[in-house]
């Protein structure tokens, strides 16, 4: 079982959560964006083997939603978010 640490809960079993996806970097809302980039951005997520920034939502708790880092190959929880 993952623990997840919610800032607001303390350490909670993943059941609590519901699973938001990777954290993506978007482009600009400056309007030079094509539908290209934003479709990149939106469906062509990384996929590393390691750490990865996730995104949680404490659905059975405080219902806040949360950022991760979670070591894909071990699953372990990154303290501090390193990447």
């Amino acid at each position: 079982m993952l623990l997840i640490p919610c800032p607001h809960c303390g350490l909670r079993e993943e059941s609590e959560f519901t699973y938001g996806g990777p954290c993506r970097d978007l482009p600009a809302l400056d309007g030079q964006s094509d539908a290209g980039t934003w479709s990149q951005a939106f469906h062509m997520g990384k996929n590393p083997r390691g750490p990865l920034r996730e995104l949680w939502y404490h659905s059975s708790g405080c219902e806040a939603w949360i950022e991760v880092t979670r070591d894909t190959a071990s699953h372990e929880i990154i303290p501090g978010g390193q990447t």
